[in-house]
């Protein structure tokens, strides 16, 4: 998958796109890592009743914060997953908004 400026995740109506406010301290304060290359990381369960081992949602900024990638993923991290066809979707759709509207509050997304 390749950085851009603008992502949604398959199957979700809505499309995020990188806040021109955005900060770096931002980030940090809401869970990115930094990586090796520089980028900054996100990855967090959606799964509430299997917080080690459920599906995860993964953001990754590239270091100059203009793009980023983002997707839904198994908890080994090797298959996408659409939340939105998931036989759990009511609370791992519940969880993708909670996390996806305080990240729009905080500047780092604006949603199109």
């Amino acid at each position: 998958m390749a950085f851009e400026t603008a992502n949604q995740l398959q199957g979700d109506s809505k499309t995020y796109a990188v806040s021109p406010e955005i900060k770096k301290f931002t980030l940090s304060d809401m869970g990115f890592v930094k990586t090796n290359a520089g980028n900054f990381s996100f990855e967090r369960t959606l799964d509430p009743e299997d917080p080690y081992n459920g599906i995860k949602l993964k953001i990754v900024f590239k270091s100059d914060l203009k793009t980023f990638k983002m997707s839904t993923i198994t908890a080994n991290g090797l298959n996408k997953v659409n939340i939105f066809t998931n036989k759990n979707a009511d609370a791992l759709v519940e969880q993708f908004n909670f996390l996806m509207d305080n990240f729009v509050e905080r500047k780092v997304f604006v949603r199109k």
